[in-house]
């Protein structure tokens, strides 16, 4: 069966939090009270992140964040950064992760992004096989800091 792509709407929300709360790798930000709908309608008001789900026999198994990032660089003024990359577990091997990058990747590409970056938990080999047998290379390490005293 086919995965269509397209913008998530206030009602994927909840399917799109179920994903990312099956996933959750080791030493995750803890769980915030927040809406994730009002979250979901501030993200798509600014205009910079767009928020993508697969969809197959009526239902959200894949999503995926695309934010274009403009930038002053003799290089790359233009990438596209992916978060949040997820495929239902049952689902997974089927090739719709795969297909989910591409469809980010067209997207990237019809912003006039010329690069597209990720960060990825250390700890998820498998996704980090997946990536690179998709022809994306392990650049640079990341680095990330609280802001918020928990």
């Amino acid at each position: 069966m086919t995965v269509t792509f397209r913008a998530a709407r206030a009602d994927d929300v909840p399917a799109v939090m179920a994903l990312l709360m099956e996933d959750r790798a080791p030493g995750a930000q803890p769980v915030r009270d927040d809406d994730p709908v009002q979250m979901y309608l501030a993200m798509i008001a600014d205009g910079t992140t767009q928020l993508v789900v697969g969809w197959r026999a009526g239902e959200v198994v894949a999503c995926y964040h695309l934010t274009i990032l403009h930038l002053v660089s003799p290089s790359t003024p233009i990438r596209a950064q992916v978060e949040s990359v997820r495929v239902r577990a049952d689902l997974r091997g089927q090739g719709i992760g795969a297909a989910m990058m591409r469809d980010a990747e067209d997207r990237a590409r019809a912003a006039d992004a010329t690069l597209m970056q990720f960060t990825s938990n250390a700890s998820r080999g498998d996704a980090h096989r997946f990536y690179e047998r998709l022809g994306f290379k392990a650049t640079h390490a990341g680095f990330k800091k609280d802001l918020i005293a928990r």
